[in-house]
């Protein structure tokens, strides 16, 4: 009983082991395993979270501020007292003497050339612009999720290429041993055929390594061990009806776009506070006091005043070496360097936008002819092994037939990868990246 108990324990371990081994990702699977586990994402989420925080009024100075404070000091003194009756005159030492003082106090800001408003809106345009920056890295981690998804595919695609020509490898390798054995061919073909098998061999393993590699990237991508074995099951599909003109349109949606207009509106609202301080000051002040002076001798022995009080205090600018008109020029510059970064980045992503276009146009145009190629090696390479095992064609002319059939297919594959890799930029570069 207690074997059969091990060697179901046993299987099931191996069972679950090889389900750990088989375990499929689709490219919505690895998107959403992405989006969830990214570092970058949680880091501008950190910086999101804290722009939010500080977006408030509060924050910006509009809330009033109250402080309670309080002060109890006691003395030991020496006192001397002398009136115009010398008889009055009295000198004492070790006078004891106690002062209390509390008091609470509110303040609140009337009028300071409208520094809080601007302050205040500084504050929602950073929100705004972290809210948008967050947009912008999960789309960048989508759109390097699925290119290196795509490259696994790709890598699959060129290793099952090279398996084809395997077959066609070992039939030459059936039908040189098979003339051989009837004396038609000689032990120069055996070898040759051999050496030709053996490089397609070699090159299957490098593959292997490099699709190895690729789901490397992959799990780096989602933030998962690169130790874990996954599987991939799928095709390059592109979609061909991305037109320029609505690239162009919603191009404006770009996070990296919208995050250069935020920062235009945030070094404008630093202008604003900057002026600001070249205005006068309002403030209203209220608050309750209270003061009680105890002393063991002298003209007064108790003395308190307690009570509410309500005033205001304005505080005016005159002169502080030019300083604030410095800074309020210097304001003005950054929000020109601003302006000037927004449209350096609005001109190199229409740069990019162009150049990405005519390659996915320039990949779908040849799609159609790189996939009439393959079809043709294809046939070509059965036609020419049928020749071969009549007799009619030569080991060079398989080889040859071969190199076409591998390259055609490794061309077709390129092209679909790059065009695929063109239509996520795109996508991307119009914020319209979805999966």
């Amino acid at each position: 009983m207690q074997k059969s108990i091990y060697i179901f324990l046993i299987a099931s371990c191996s069972f679950a082991i090889n389900a750990k081994a088989q375990q499929s990702f689709s490219l919505n699977e690895a998107i959403k395993t992405a989006l969830k586990n990214s570092y970058d994402i949680q880091l501008v989420e950190n910086s999101l979270a804290i722009a939010k925080n500080n977006n408030d009024l509060g924050v910006a100075g509009a809330l009033p501020t109250i402080a309670a404070n309080a002060n109890d000091n006691k003395t030991n003194s020496t006192l001397q007292q002398q009136y115009t009756d010398p008889t009055r005159n009295t000198t004492k030492s070790g006078v004891d003497g106690t002062t209390v003082t509390a008091g609470l106090t509110a303040s609140v800001v009337v009028f300071n050339g409208y520094r809080i408003m601007a302050t205040k809106e500084r504050l929602a345009a950073i929100e705004k612009q972290n809210t948008v920056l967050l947009q912008g890295q999960m789309q960048n981690t989508v759109a390097l999720v699925m290119q290196q998804y795509y490259n696994v595919v790709r890598q699959q695609a060129y290793l099952t290429t090279i398996e084809k020509s395997i077959e066609a490898s070992k039939q030459r390798l059936d039908i040189v041993n098979t003339k051989t054995q009837v004396g038609l061919a000689n032990q120069s073909d055996i070898l040759q055929s051999n050496l030709d098998l053996n490089a397609l061999i070699q090159a299957k393993q490098n593959q292997l390594l490099v699709i190895d590699q690729a789901k490397a990237d992959l799990l780096n991508s989602m933030v998962m061990a690169p130790t874990e074995q996954i599987i991939i099951k799928d095709s390059i599909l592109v979609y061909d009806q991305i037109k320029l003109a609505d690239v162009e349109a919603k191009m404006k949606l770009n996070p990296s776009l919208q995050s250069a207009e935020q920062n235009i509106n945030i070094n404008q609202y630093i202008e604003k506070e900057t002026r600001a301080l070249m205005y006068p000051t309002l403030r209203a002040n209220t608050g309750y006091n209270f003061s009680s002076n105890k002393s063991a001798a002298g003209f007064s022995l108790l003395n308190e005043t307690y009570g509410p009080y309500l005033g205001v205090s304005l505080s005016v600018p005159i002169y502080a070496g030019t300083a604030s008109k410095r800074n309020y020029k210097n304001a003005k510059i950054n929000t020109d360097i601003a302006k000037i970064t927004y449209k350096s980045t609005e001109h190199d992503m229409t740069t990019e936008m162009y150049k990405t276009f005519q390659a996915y146009q320039n990949n779908l145009k040849q799609a159609p002819i790189e996939q009439s190629n393959y079809a043709m090696s294809q046939d070509l390479l059965g036609l020419v092994m049928q020749k071969y095992q009549l007799g009619q064609a030569t080991m060079v002319d398989v080889k040859q037939a071969q190199q076409s059939f591998e390259n055609a297919g490794f061309r077709l594959v390129s092209l679909r990868y790059a065009a695929k890799i063109a239509e996520i930029e795109l996508k991307r570069i119009s914020n319209q990246l979805t999966f």
